[in-house]
């Protein structure tokens, strides 16, 4: 955890059983983890659009340092206290973020293909 906090957060989100939500459970979750390992993330000065992005590339080829190169200028010592509101305010998570859509909308043909795409790689 310590050394690949990206390629963890990748396999939480990519085995996320969801097309959409609960992108904050699975960002609590890595905190908690982190916490244990002794670091957070401070995700409150991440850009939603530049993690979204290092995320994609995260799941499409695994393991290759994509989402530990983005997060590694936020990761600091752990903090003792509740994170649930520094998660909170990260940008797009906050609940005032117009823009809920990166990709696009879910009922896209062209953006339902990308996920079935995908689930059908899970499945390999």
């Amino acid at each position: 955890m310590t050394e690949k906090p990206g390629e963890i957060m990748g396999y939480l989100a990519y085995a996320h059983p969801f097309l959409d939500g609960n992108g904050r459970t699975i960002m609590v979750v890595h905190a908690v983890l982190a916490r244990r390992a002794g670091f957070s993330i401070d995700w409150a000065a991440t850009e939603k659009a530049d993690y979204l992005s290092a995320l994609t590339k995260e799941l499409d080829d695994p393991g290759k340092g994509h989402l530990d190169a983005y997060l590694k200028p936020f990761v600091q010592k752990a903090v003792t206290d509740d994170r649930s509101e520094e998660i909170a305010q990260a940008p797009g998570l906050d609940g005032t973020d117009e823009q809920t859509e990166i990709l696009g909308s879910t009922g896209d043909p062209a953006l339902k293909a990308r996920y079935e795409q995908q689930e059908l790689k899970r499945k390999r």
